[in-house]
């Protein structure tokens, strides 16, 4: 991929290089823009669904920087030649339902003919100065808070496979993908700024989001894998082989970075790339607020939100234990 320019610009504090989650530039004294985009391929049959999880995923770059989104548009990809149009009407009923949940106005967009169908958003949002996230600015001794299970890939997988014996693996992957990540909105505001970086879990799995956490250097992050949450039935799909091609691609990307210390099955070590949709956030923040942080989240519906792990000195890389 052709690197992507620079912009040097005083008022602009972030652009998506360095992982990223959005362009982060500055408005005023207090208030700061927010602005994204992002879209999918089908992964699910149900169109309206599909246009919740779309959506979910695309308003996420805005929690993840700690803000609450504002107005957004539609992208579509469309081939208006081969499906009916009344599957199109679902797809955006389903994402104009999870904008308004957000909070947002979800004001038109653009659509283009595509043999295959794509979906997804571009949003704007805004977040006080004070309660900016990005995601890098983890500290030694800070620990990390998953707030959803990993698992979406291999649920996804096995689902276009049909080869989901149990509904509820289905089921509960579809739930995670449609529950917004709307945690900046519901915090405490000191609980908010307590946190010193956060980003989501996307394509790049847990293992290319927990490193762009340490792209600013000088810290490693050690990693329990036993207390990584994992939606159920994911583990027995995965070692039937129904791992998504995304997640092959991640391992090859990063498994040099990630260092095993035990004896886990491949299995196990196969949920550090599983390319996620509309995954949940990672919150770096000091060990003294984790329970607090907790608390929250599972008050909120995180129910599986766990601490997966602390950073300490090191030179970038992520140690499993």
């Amino acid at each position: 991929m052709a690197e992507i320019p620079h912009i040097e610009n005083e008022r602009i504090l972030a652009t998506w290089s360095g992982g990223e989650d959005a362009a982060l530039w500055k408005i005023d004294e207090r208030r700061l823009g927010i602005l994204t985009v992002d879209f999918i391929t089908p992964v699910v049959d149900d169109p309206r669904i599909w246009g919740q999880i779309a959506a979910t995923n695309s308003i996420s770059d805005v929690y993840a920087m700690g803000g609450r989104p504002v107005v957004a548009l539609n992208v579509v990809g469309f081939p208006t030649k081969k499906l009916d149009l009344d599957i199109l009407k679902k797809i955006l009923e389903g994402g104009f339902s999870k904008t308004r949940e957000a909070g947002a106005f979800l004001v038109g967009g653009h659509s283009v003919q595509d043999d295959e169908p794509k979906y997804g958003l571009v949003v704007y949002g805004e977040v006080d100065m004070d309660m900016k996230w990005q995601t890098v600015g983890a500290r030694e001794g800070d620990v990390l808070v998953l707030t959803k299970p990993i698992g979406t890939g291999v649920a996804i997988t096995a689902v276009r496979a049909n080869m989901v014996e149990d509904p509820a693996t289905a089921a509960e992957a579809i739930r995670w993908m449609t529950k917004l990540n709307d945690l900046p909105g519901r915090l405490p505001d000191d609980l908010h700024r307590a946190v010193r970086a956060a980003t989501d879990v996307t394509g790049f799995g847990l293992a290319g989001h927990v490193l762009d956490m340490l792209s600013g250097g000088g810290l490693d992050f050690r990693l329990t894998l036993n207390e990584l949450p994992l939606l159920p039935g994911v583990h027995d799909l995965a070692n039937m082989g129904l791992i998504p091609e995304g997640s092959y691609r991640n391992r090859a990307a990063y498994a040099a970075r990630v260092d095993v210390r035990g004896d886990f099955p491949e299995v196990r070590l196969d949920m550090l790339y599983d390319a996620q949709t509309s995954g949940g956030l990672l919150l770096a923040l000091p060990s003294g607020r984790a329970e607090e942080m907790l608390r929250a989240c599972r008050g909120w519906g995180f129910t599986h939100a766990a601490v997966i792990g602390r950073f300490e000195p090191g030179d970038g890389r992520i140690r499993v234990e």
